[in-house]
């Protein structure tokens, strides 16, 4: 199975308008007791949510993890910093890519494969104010050239 398919359960759909996205990396995730429920019952949110590396090891950090409901007293911290499982290779190569100026390690998304949860994580370089309204831009032009090309189909 290729890399970022399986059941997605959540998407950081800000990444792709505040970054350009230049490689992907697919990592594990090291969960604690009932995490793994809470993220299979989609309870899991991406949003402000952002990777570094530290001591060598790789972390995402502002995960949110929703408690889970039948949890009780086993249930975890919501925001607690989550290692991720990447080769020892791809974290040096990392390490050297993220030193430099504008670039940000990125949760993606979040998905199911092989009944594992995995993390898409995006280096991406950060994108300009001008370059986020050329973007709005350009998908707003396609999205009138679609409504416009299925309104004379149906003529």
């Amino acid at each position: 199975m290729p890399k970022g398919t399986g059941k997605v359960l959540a998407q950081n759909k800000k990444a792709n308008h505040d970054y350009f996205i230049e490689e992907t990396y697919e990592a594990g995730i090291v969960l604690q007791g009932t995490e793994i429920k809470a993220i299979r019952a989609g309870r899991v949110n991406l949003k402000d949510a952002f990777a570094r590396i530290q001591a060598g090891e790789l972390y995402v950090h502002n995960m949110h993890v929703s408690p889970y409901e039948q949890g009780n007293r086993y249930n975890h911290d919501p925001l607690r910093t989550r290692k991720l499982l990447l080769h020892k290779s791809e974290i040096s190569k990392l390490i050297g890519l993220t030193k430099e100026d504008g670039y940000a390690l990125v949760p993606l998304k979040i998905y199911l494969k092989n009944g594992f949860a995995k993390v898409l994580v995006g280096l991406g370089k950060g994108k300009k104010k001008y370059d986020k309204r050329e973007d709005l831009k350009k998908k707003e032009a396609k999205r009138d050239i679609e409504r416009a090309f299925r309104d004379r189909q149906k003529d």
